[in-house]
């Protein structure tokens, strides 16, 4: 596997287990635990595709390594929910 696509993969799952107890709050307080159970799913999915996003575009103007790249990635996917 490439190590980039490593990278990706790593900072969405991070992501998104950084995010996920904001999610399980929302779980227990819902009365439809199939529709929070899609939303938790859907959050995972949007984390991995938004990681994939900002580190390919990182990496395509070559600003820093792969490592620092994926460090601002993973800055960028915490704060977001945080800020919203």
């Amino acid at each position: 596997m490439k190590p980039l696509l490593k990278a990706q993969l790593t900072i969405g799952a991070l992501a998104y287990f950084a995010t996920v107890w904001s999610l399980v709050e929302l779980a227990r307080t819902s009365t439809d635990p199939i529709l929070s159970v899609g939303f938790i799913i859907l959050q995972l999915i949007i984390m991995i595709i938004l990681s994939y996003v900002i580190i390919a575009m990182l990496e395509w103007i070559r600003l820093f390594d792969l490592k620092t790249n994926a460090i601002i990635t993973l800055i960028v996917l915490v704060t977001l929910p945080i800020l919203i």
